[in-house]
């Protein structure tokens, strides 16, 4: 398979066989669903009327974001698309000027990169880095990805960073073939049962899920909870009990 896209190249061309840290950045490092859970809310309060309340409007939503997701990829440019079309499906018609820049205000977090940093990751990932490679694994628009890292302050504490449209059971696979990783020694931490988990296991890895709240509805899976290599922790420190 082609390689994800990078803009970071690690220092080690092999970083197995020993054990390597791979991490989830959206909502497992810092806060970012939660600033699309914010503009859905106001989105569908202002467009809901009789007949259709908000939460048929959340369900018309989730549907078109399955669709454009699949079909163009993710972030804020993808999300403010996707309102568009869910307000001209509701009014039967093409969004007006004032409603499209009332959209891009209720979007402005999002479209802006905007991160909140979750407790404890700083102080958790200093430690880690001491004792393993870590390596970013993240997937949406890369400029986008690459303007939150930078803002996060973050960057610094990994051996390397992919972007990539997709966390597949094929990437992680990739990834083990490219740096040498022994799937043993290998971790994927993450919030996402859908990318982070579920496809890291199953290309032989373990996993580290580290559930959030505001996980986006379409990252959501099935996880068998009784996985020989599947670790939960409540909060991301706990991770140094762990590693």
């Amino acid at each position: 398979m082609r390689g994800p896209v990078n803009r970071h190249e690690l220092e080690d061309r092999v970083l197995g066989p020993g054990p390597v840290l791979l991490f989830d950045a959206d909502d497992t490092l810092w806060e970012n669903n939660v600033l699309f859970e914010r503009a859905i809310d106001d989105f569908c309060g202002w467009v809901a009327r009789p007949g259709l309340d908000a939460a048929a409007v959340r369900r018309l939503l989730d549907d078109i974001e399955r669709v454009n997701s699949a079909v163009y990829g993710y972030g804020g440019a993808v999300f403010l698309r996707s309102l568009v079309q869910c307000l001209e499906q509701v009014r039967q018609r093409p969004v007006t000027p004032a409603e499209r820049r009332r959209l891009e205000r209720l979007t402005e977090a999002v479209l802006d990169c905007r991160v909140e940093p979750i407790p404890e990751v700083v102080d958790t990932l200093t430690v880690l880095q001491q004792r393993y490679p870590l390596v970013l694994v993240t997937k949406g628009d890369v400029v986008e990805q690459w303007r939150k890292l930078d803002r996060s302050g973050l960057k610094g504490h990994f051996r390397g960073v992919h972007v990539v449209r997709e966390k597949t059971t094929a990437v992680y696979t990739w990834l083990s073939e490219r740096y040498g990783l022994s799937p043993e020694a290998t971790w994927m931490v993450g919030n996402s049962p859908a990318s982070d988990i579920v496809p890291a296991l199953a290309a032989g890895m373990g996993a580290v899920y580290v559930p959030n709240d505001n996980t986006w509805v379409l990252e959501h899976a099935e996880l068998d909870t009784t996985a020989e290599r599947l670790v939960t922790v409540e909060r991301f420190g706990q991770l140094l009990d762990h590693f």
